[in-house]
């Protein structure tokens, strides 16, 4: 089952959109900011301990997230800059690219946030996020033994995304 429109996963995902392993690494946080997963592929550096990062993160997103609704200038009414957003509710970011590093964004309808830290000449990858969440759906979601909320250990899970990532970017 596919959440994001087409039909059943597919044995080949979308098509990469870099060559080599130029992925970084990927976060997935649920709805209250808990990481559930963290993957690192090509981090040559670590400045933080790995909870620190986790907050560092969540809160970039939290605050790219209020300040796109804040200054969407399709909506009239703004409310107050920091408070949350429903997923898809006003105005959303994908991306964004600096000089050392592209993040790539997705919340899902359930508040399921996948972060993608690539090089940054890798391509728009909003079909891969997609994609790593409808794996997320196949192997974690649906498996009986896993606990919503808790971390992911899922082996198989774990194999088909790093295998995924090393191909995207």
């Amino acid at each position: 089952m596919q959440f994001f429109g087409g039909s059943e996963i597919s044995p080949s995902p979308p098509v990469p959109t870099a060559s080599g392993n130029n992925g970084h690494m990927m976060y997935v946080f649920n709805r209250n900011g808990v990481c559930l997963l963290y993957r690192e592929w090509n981090r040559p550096l670590r400045t933080l301990n790995a909870q620190q990062d986790h907050k560092l993160m969540f809160g970039l997103l939290f605050s790219l997230k209020s300040l796109t609704a804040k200054m969407d200038p399709t909506i009239a009414e703004k409310g107050n800059l920091g408070v949350p957003q429903l997923p898809g509710q006003g105005c959303s970011f994908h991306s964004f690219r600096t000089n050392t590093y592209k993040l790539s964004f997705m919340e899902s309808p359930s508040g399921i946030k996948i972060i993608l830290v690539t090089h940054p000449r890798t391509g728009d990858l909003r079909d891969s996020l997609k994609y790593i969440y409808n794996l997320y759906v196949e192997y974690v979601v649906k498996n009986p033994l896993y606990t919503p909320g808790s971390p992911i250990r899922c082996q198989l899970f774990n194999t088909t995304l790093d295998q995924y990532v090393r191909g995207i970017a």
